[in-house]
């Protein structure tokens, strides 16, 4: 797959003809487009190469997402940059397009043989903020269409560790799209920060960062940005990847500004406050999301803490997150469970 990749992006290259281009106007419309290809942001048919001016990044610390592979790119309109202003998310400029696929290979063992794309989201920002729209595509894997009221979609696939599953992959609708994205009473991007961007692409190479600024797509940098540490690197500090897998995967709920603001509950990864951080902190309303417990984060045990106990769970009205899963990241709750298990009660 990967050559047939390669072979297709070398018929891109500067002097190529036939060449697509993004069509910006298209983007900015309100009605959006019923079909993904409407945009121009591929250069095949099957959304696998995408087109001059798209360009591929990965994140230190992804969202999980039921085991699926991402392949993200972003798009801004010629001679714009976004703008790095901390060390949160990089202020886009209007027409910038973020596109996320979503696939399963048949046998993860095996990644690069019979991947299967689900789904193609994408976020627009336009005059009046972030609009998110979500593509399915059909069995053929020549076409994806609009799906504003979600879909739901029967996976198999053999995992890494050569177990056969299936799940019930769910296509967020709008307002569940909207619903993680808010901050305030705006949406916004939740992965590509300054942080999550700061390593090379697929953890390898040249810095995304500097490869953004010295192609002129992003101003600001400071000269030492803050870096967020990879989840799944056990080189880096246990405490340090928790708590970035806890920011990507529940903080943008779990904010001052998210949908969760009212829980007290704020999982940044640099969130000061312990009580805030949820460590011995009882929740604002008790139920059977608690599972009998009485602290999101008992210090030196998981098994007595509600973050973990939800994270666990896929029982609905339970389960954290409660969107974009349906089962439970082992690995994840395996490195948040060691987290809790080596912090000391006081």
């Amino acid at each position: 797959m990967r050559r047939a990749l390669l072979a297709a992006a070398l018929a891109l290259l500067p002097g190529a003809t036939g060449a697509p281009r993004v069509d910006a106007a298209r983007l900015l419309e309100a009605a959006p487009a019923p079909k993904l290809a409407d945009y121009g942001l591929f250069a095949d048919a099957a959304g696998r190469v995408p087109a001059p001016g798209v360009v591929r990044y990965t994140l230190n610390t992804p969202l999980f997402s039921d085991y699926a592979e991402k392949f993200r790119y972003a798009w801004l309109p010629p001679g714009t940059a976004a703008r790095a202003t901390g060390a949160g998310m990089p202020d886009f400029p209007i027409g910038t397009v973020l596109v996320k696929s979503f696939g399963y290979p048949a046998d993860f063992r095996a990644p690069d043989q019979t991947l299967r794309i689900i789904e193609t989201r994408l976020l627009v920002r336009r005059e009046a903020g972030w609009v998110p729209l979500s593509y399915v595509w059909n069995a053929a894997q020549t076409e994806a269409v609009l799906k504003r009221a979600g879909a739901h979609i029967p996976v198999s696939f053999i995992d890494a560790q050569g177990r056969p599953r299936s799940l019930d992959y769910a296509v967020p609708n709008t307002n569940q799209c909207k619903q993680c994205h808010q901050q305030g009473t705006t949406a916004t991007p939740i992965g590509p920060t300054v942080e999550n961007l700061n390593g090379g692409l697929d953890g390898h190479g040249e810095n995304q960062l500097a490869a953004w600024a010295r192609a002129g797509r992003l101003t600001g940098l400071p000269e030492a940005p803050a870096r967020l540490a990879r989840w799944d690197n056990a080189a880096e500090p246990l405490a340090a990847r928790a708590r970035a897998y806890m920011d990507v995967n529940c903080g943008h709920c779990h904010s001052r500004a998210g949908f969760a603001s009212n829980s007290g509950l704020y999982l940044q990864h640099d969130e000061p406050g312990l009580a805030a951080q949820g460590i011995n902190k009882r929740p604002v309303a008790a139920g059977r999301g608690s599972g009998g417990h009485s602290v999101a984060i008992a210090p030196g045990a998981p098994e007595r803490s509600i973050l973990v106990h939800r994270m666990e769970s896929n029982e609905p009205g339970v389960m954290m997150p409660q969107f974009g899963r349906s089962v439970a990241h082992e690995e994840g709750v395996a490195l948040v469970r060691a987290y809790v298990a080596q912090l000391k009660a006081d």
